[in-house]
């Protein structure tokens, strides 16, 4: 398409004009493009899950259309998904949570987002663990404050308490901390995440616990919330939740935070101002996806179980790569520096070629601040996984020192 005169002209804020386009749905535009040409893509890059939204949950959703309740609801929700949600994390972690402190969202990211613009600004300093997730820095950018990243690396790309302390300055606002993780798919274990809550609790730091793949754990790694933490840590902590990935729900925009009463009700203007509130359809719909027993959630763990499993055994496999086994969530995060010196010299080179020699679909993981690394969801059928692996190891074969 031809730059007009317009294109020319505008020029975005200064908060806008620093952030970065999404990576992950950059990736997936590559494939759409590149399926549009009627070539056989393997899309290994998207982190939403096959299944389809359970029955039950669309159920409920349609009875709350024919029943009207189609109207703008309070911005925080309504009460019925408040209290499906209190109900929930009573009944599964024993934690007690009152109205004042949940809120409905458009996403678990709208959570995240509420979250950093009403904490931080211009000369706050906002720590993001390395992994993490595309949108994490570019939300504090949005806010005006500074991303300081604490690279995991050398600890497994597991955040320890230890790392955190270090990296605390007195212009330190905010941690964000993701476990089980978008990309690694590690999980902080329960303690580890206590020891955190108890230095930023005691150096006067906020944080965000992203809660997105809670459920999605495999044994003997346990799922935890930061919802069952003391009072006294919690008290300086919002939990970001959401149903898109525990109830194969990414289209229906809704999740939910736990915070404070008082961090809430400066989220609740942050909202009202910009979205006013969620879906009624969509909250219905999640009220019942928390209220139902919870079959679905286990039958997708177990099948996520099963990909894992193989997945990594054949990534390990592959020469050139060296893969970490995830502990949850749905992704594969392996190493590719094997492959890379020569004619490639970035992961992004190693991503591009196995899109462009095999039409397979993977995430650079510069793009989440591990330079040498590529992001690979399994989020897809197991005869899609073979095939992109057997495509992945020609590239490599052709690469590898």
């Amino acid at each position: 398409m031809a730059e007009t005169a317009s294109d020319v002209n505008f020029k975005a804020s200064s908060n806008v004009a620093r952030m970065q386009p999404s990576s992950t749905l950059a990736a997936m535009q590559a494939a759409l493009a590149l399926k549009a040409t009627g070539a056989d893509v393997v899309d290994l890059g998207p982190g939403e899950p096959d299944f389809d939204t359970p029955a039950h949950i669309k159920e409920a959703a349609a009875a709350a259309m024919t029943a009207g309740q189609t109207k703008y609801t309070p911005t925080s929700g309504t009460r019925k998904l408040q209290q499906a949600i209190a109900g929930y994390y009573e009944r599964e972690f024993g934690a007690r949570l009152d109205a004042s402190e949940i809120m409905a969202t458009a996403g678990g990211k709208q959570a995240i987002f509420n979250a950093v613009v009403t904490l931080c600004g211009p000369g706050d300093e906002v720590l993001i663990p390395k992994p993490y997730w595309v949108t994490f820095p570019e939300i504090v950018t949005f806010a005006g404050a500074t991303p300081v990243f604490i690279d995991t690396e050398e600890t497994g790309f597991c955040l320890t308490a230890e790392q955190v302390a270090a990296a605390i300055t007195p212009r330190t606002r905010l941690i964000i901390v993701n476990s089980p993780s978008n990309p690694s798919g590690r999980v902080i274990a329960p303690r580890e995440f206590e020891r955190i809550m108890e230095v930023v609790t005691e150096r006067g730091v906020y944080a965000v616990s992203d809660e997105c793949y809670l459920r999605f754990v495999y044994e003997p790694a346990g799922v935890f919330s930061a919802a069952t933490l003391a009072p006294e840590l919690r008290a300086r902590l919002c939990i970001a939740g959401s149903f898109s990935k525990t109830y194969a729900m990414t289209g229906w925009r809704i999740g939910y935070s736990l915070a404070p009463a008082a961090w809430t009700r400066e989220m609740n203007t942050v909202q009202s101002h910009s979205t006013s509130n969620p879906s009624s359809i969509s909250q219905a719909a999640a009220a019942a996806a928390f209220d139902s027993p919870q079959d679905c959630v286990r039958a997708m763990l177990a099948e996520y179980r099963r990909r894992r499993d193989w997945l990594v055994k054949a990534l390990r496999g592959v020469p050139g790569l060296r893969c970490v086994e995830p502990e949850g969530a749905f992704y594969a995060f392996p190493e590719v520096r094997g492959c890379l010196g020569g004619e490639l010299k970035t992961s992004a080179d190693f991503a591009d070629r196995l899109l462009r020699e095999a039409q397979t679909v993977v995430t650079d993981g510069a793009a989440f601040g591990c330079e040498g690394y590529i992001r690979m969801s399994y989020a897809t059928s197991m005869e899609r996984l073979e095939e992109g692996v057997e495509r992945i190891r020609r590239v490599a074969e052709k690469y590898a020192g």
